[in-house]
């Protein structure tokens, strides 16, 4: 990833408003500069330029670590809350009953956050056939 201080770099939603508005709150927390910011609505964003497709990006978050390894849902948000110093969140979060409704939670949010966020459009949110 280059910088020997990032610890882990996220891919996200850049034109989803709940992303951008944890992005930027977790912009303000790395204060030493262990999170890089990698937005996949920026037109300059190629998919395969990290060896995967928007569609995978879009169905849920993705980090890769240092050594190049992925990372995808609620880790994700392990991995940048501790980064900024949340250890003890951190913690609490793999309890094993808290863990199991984050999961949950975070796979009903990433099915249906382009419509909870207004974006839905025929090829991205597609009428189930009934």
């Amino acid at each position: 990833m280059g910088d020997d201080n990032v610890q882990i770099e996220v891919f996200f939603d850049g034109d989803c408003p709940l992303c951008t508005r944890e992005i930027a709150m977790l912009r303000r927390l790395d204060r030493r500069g262990r999170i890089r910011f990698t937005d996949i609505a920026d037109p300059s964003f190629d998919p395969a330029s990290i060896g995967t497709t928007m569609s995978a990006l879009m169905d849920e978050i993705h980090a890769r670590r240092p050594d190049g390894s992925f990372v995808r849902g609620v880790e994700v948000f392990r991995l940048l809350y501790g980064a900024v110093g949340f250890g003890p969140l951190v913690w609490l979060s793999r309890l094993p009953g808290v863990d199991a409704l984050l999961e949950v939670a975070y796979a009903m949010f990433a099915r249906n956050r382009l419509r909870w966020t207004g974006r839905c459009k025929a090829e991205t949110c597609p009428v189930p056939a009934r």
